[in-house]
């Protein structure tokens, strides 16, 4: 009975920690987006709206996946406390911190890229990634809206990836806390619905391997292009960045203030 009482505290504080940082992420942006409505209007990048019902639907999911993010969660603390994760527990190392907050930031977007482009093939589509896909006109709900399978997919690398970089040096808990916070951060602007960077960033050396909200946002309304999550590389190289994405980005990123979209629809 103890030891049953231990997993469900942990569990809790686990979810805990997974529902924080998803509300950090969705609500953080979606109240940002709210005060600066007026400001951004022009930047919407759909003539469609997003309905309250398409909210409720992606935090519903959202909060099942949580559930899964919070068991792999577990298995993660787990592995720290059996030393198969070592973590530096002293004062942190600014070289080593920064290289992991690259390393781990990299092998997420590879890690993304891959599983992402292998959810689209038709069998697994249908068992798992159907569900993100509900969301044509996604919102910063949608972050985390997942179905269980897909859940999997998308936490599983955490463990693995800590296991991997700390096979060079015990991992730094504030990389650790950068990475994950980032991860939430570009998830929640990337479904936000407005394209927020200026004219040029696609096309410039200095800025094109980043996604844009104009990125991702495609993939929702078309899902064969755009698989990437931070960076465009693995798109220019596999051949599936969107043919129109520099077009279509520029249309919204050189609107001007007076020249709204079209009437959105429900």
């Amino acid at each position: 009975m103890d030891t049953i009482v231990l997993v469900a505290g942990h569990m809790l504080h686990s979810v805990q920690i997974e529902f924080a940082r998803y509300m950090a992420g969705a609500a953080g942006v979606a109240v940002l987006y709210y005060l600066v409505r007026n400001a951004i209007a022009h930047r919407r990048i759909q003539n469609r709206a997003a309905t309250n019902a398409d909210r409720r639907r992606e935090f519903v999911q959202s909060v099942r996946a949580i559930a899964v993010f919070s068991v792999v969660n577990l298995i993660t603390f787990a592995m720290i406390g059996k030393g198969l994760i070592p973590l530096n527990r002293g004062e942190p190392h600014l070289g080593v911190l920064l290289a992991q907050i690259v390393a781990m930031t990299v092998m997420h977007d590879t890690w993304f890229y891959w599983m992402h482009r292998s959810l689209h093939r038709p069998a697994l589509f249908r068992a798992t990634h159907a569900t993100h896909h509900l969301s044509r006109t996604p919102t910063s709900w949608a972050a985390y809206s997942f179905a269980w399978g897909e859940a999997v997919a998308e936490s599983i690398y955490i463990p693995a990836m800590f296991v991997i970089v700390s096979l060079v040096a015990p991992i730094e808990p504030w990389a650790a806390f950068i990475v994950m916070g980032h991860q939430i951060a570009r998830n929640a602007f990337g479904h936000a619905g407005f394209e927020l960077a200026w004219s040029g960033f696609t096309r410039s050396p200095l800025t094109r391997w980043m996604t844009t909200t104009t990125h991702h946002d495609l993939h929702h309304t078309e899902g064969k292009y755009n698989y990437g999550l931070y960076f465009t590389w693995w798109d220019r190289l596999m051949g599936t960045e969107h043919p129109r994405y520099h077009e279509r980005f520029e249309a919204v990123a050189t609107r001007r203030r007076d020249a709204l979209p079209e009437q959105a629809t429900a």
